[in-house]
Order: C-alpha cells, then sequence, then structure tokens
C-alpha cells in the first residue's frame, strides 16, 4: 500500500563548500526576516542578512557530529542577551545563530541563514532594523525600524 504522508519534508541546510548539511528542525519556518542592523551587515558582507526563523526543538542540543563541524563565535546584543552564532569550520559561512538571555536561558528558536536553506520559501519577508538601511526596500514591503511587535511571541514558547 503507497503511503499517502503528505507532510512536508524538512529542507536541507548546507554551507558554501558543503561540509555541513542537516536537515531544519520542521519543514515550515515559523518567520522570516531580512535583518539591516549593523551587524548583520558586517556578518552577511551585504546590506542585510536574512534569517528563517525555526523551533530550536530538533536541532538542539547538536549532535556530536554536527557539533565538530562547527566553530561558534559569541557576541553581546544590544539587549543584554548573548548571540551564539555557529558556523563552518572549513568554509566560515555563517549557518545559524541562537539568542541566550542574560540569566544563560536559550530562545526557544533558531535563526538559520536564509541563503544557506536550500529551496526556502522567501515569500512574506519582513525587513528589521531599518533605521540601518543602507538601500532602499520597495514600497509596500513590510518593515520596521527595529523589531516588530509580534517579535514578542519568538522571546518565549508558546503555550499551544
Amino acid at each position: 500500500m503507497a503511503s499517502t504522508d503528505t507532510a512536508p519534508k524538512p529542507l536541507t541546510v548546507r554551507c558554501q563548500c558543503g561540509h555541513v548539511s542537516f536537515p531544519t528542525p520542521p519543514a515550515q519556518r515559523i518567520a522570516l526576516f531580512h535583518c539591516h542592523c549593523t551587524e548583520c551587515q558586517k556578518q552577511s558582507g551585504s546590506a542585510y542578512g536574512t534569517s528563517a526563523i525555526y523551533p530550536a526543538a530538533g536541532l538542539f542540543p547538536l549532535s556530536t557530529e554536527l557539533e565538530q563541524k562547527l566553530g561558534c563565535y559569541t557576541r553581546p546584543t544590544d539587549s543584554d542577551r548573548t548571540m551564539r552564532c555557529w558556523f563552518c569550520r572549513e568554509c566560515g559561512s555563517r549557518l545559524f545563530h541562537r539568542l541566550f538571555e542574560p540569566d544563560g536561558t536559550p530562545r526557544w528558536t533558531v535563526s538559520i541563514k536564509g541563503g544557506c536553506v536550500e529551496g526556502l520559501d522567501w515569500a512574506g519577508g519582513k525587513h528589521i532594523y531599518m533605521r540601518s538601511a543602507v538601500v532602499d526596500i520597495p514600497e509596500g514591503a513590510e518593515r520596521y525600524d527595529t523589531l516588530p511587535p509580534a517579535e514578542e511571541m519568538y522571546r518565549k514558547e508558546s503555550s499551544t
């Protein structure tokens, strides 16, 4: 009997050189942000960085095999949090980052760099930290000077 499972399959996250590859935690992202902050400009070497937001469960805790292929850069944020940024040890591609509260509690989400997600649906991305933007964004695009009011939903796991 043929399977009738039509649930979306996870997408593949892959670095530039292919040394690091893993599936997205679930198939569907929660949100997509095009961040224009100066940190994302520096990290991406471009006008902005794109992050697909996924639940961290399924990726964290990192497997030993994946962790051995990754380097981690940690930096403070402007909101007294810490951001841990993982990258390929071979090619240096940033793959994902995760925020940690001042008490060390990790956020329940992970931000996976959009350009590393094969087959990512780019529709509906929100432009954030527009106060630092260096390029014009088309009229009608959803944009915020800093974070959208709905960002609060990413601070803690919802009860649903």
